[in-house]
């Protein structure tokens, strides 16, 4: 490609509107990039985290003293905070003697279900800005490139004798905001897929834990009501 048609020098070239097409089709990808490093470092965080409680949880350790390795933490997230606040919650209503032992597993299953709740909320943010640049990306460009086609074309029909020459570079330009909008969104869908992916297993990794915590914890009320 000549010099005259470099990306910039086309860049230049281009009408206002597709201008601000560009740039906004640019900074949508900054974004998501920033997005997709950052969300890779907390998933990635939030596996190692789950398998490094869990080889804790089940190697016998006694509950009590986990909860308060765990509870003098600055920062408490993921699984961590799942069992804390269950925990938490078991001994609170355990300490009343005024809960049948039923009741005090579905208040601590209810405490832990909030806790998922908002872990989930955690891991999938910025997951909805990726959904929407990888949908929006592809239109945001064609219409780039369709205001700069017509433009070209009209600007074709105030000539009385038409060449390529005249006609190829606000064609290229335009076609330039379809390709950064596809730029865009490939990226995008492809890391709001994975992302997806790793939230949900994680979800159902800290769900599977959950259950097996309540199960662990009727099982401790129901031997001291029967002890």
């Amino acid at each position: 490609m000549s010099a005259e048609l470099s990306f910039f020098d086309l860049f230049l070239q281009a009408s206002l509107l597709v201008k601000l097409v560009m740039l906004t089709l640019l900074g949508f990808s900054i974004a998501c990039w920033t997005m997709i490093f950052q969300r890779r470092k907390v998933l990635i965080a939030a596996r190692e985290q789950l398998q490094s409680f869990e080889d804790k949880f089940w190697s016998g350790a006694d509950l009590s003293k986990l909860y308060s390795e765990v509870s003098a933490k600055e920062h408490i997230d993921g699984i961590e905070n799942l069992f804390v606040s269950g925990f938490r919650e078991f001994a609170r209503l355990r300490k009343s003697h005024a809960y049948a032992p039923q009741v005090i597993v579905d208040g601590t299953h209810r405490a832990m279900r909030v806790a998922l709740s908002r872990e989930v909320d955690s891991l999938e943010t910025h997951l909805p800005f990726m959904a929407t640049v990888g949908s929006i990306s592809p239109y945001i460009g064609l219409f780039g490139t369709v205001w700069g086609i017509m433009n070209s074309f009209i600007a074709l029909g105030a000539v009385e004798q038409a060449t390529l020459a005249m006609v190829a570079p606000g064609i290229a330009e335009a076609l330039i905001a379809t390709a950064m909008g596809l730029f865009a969104a490939i990226p995008a869908v492809m890391a709001f897929n994975r992302f997806s992916h790793n939230v949900e297993k994680l979800e159902n990794s800290y769900g599977n834990f959950m259950e097996e915590f309540s199960s662990i914890l009727q099982r401790q009320t129901a031997t001291e009501q029967h002890g």
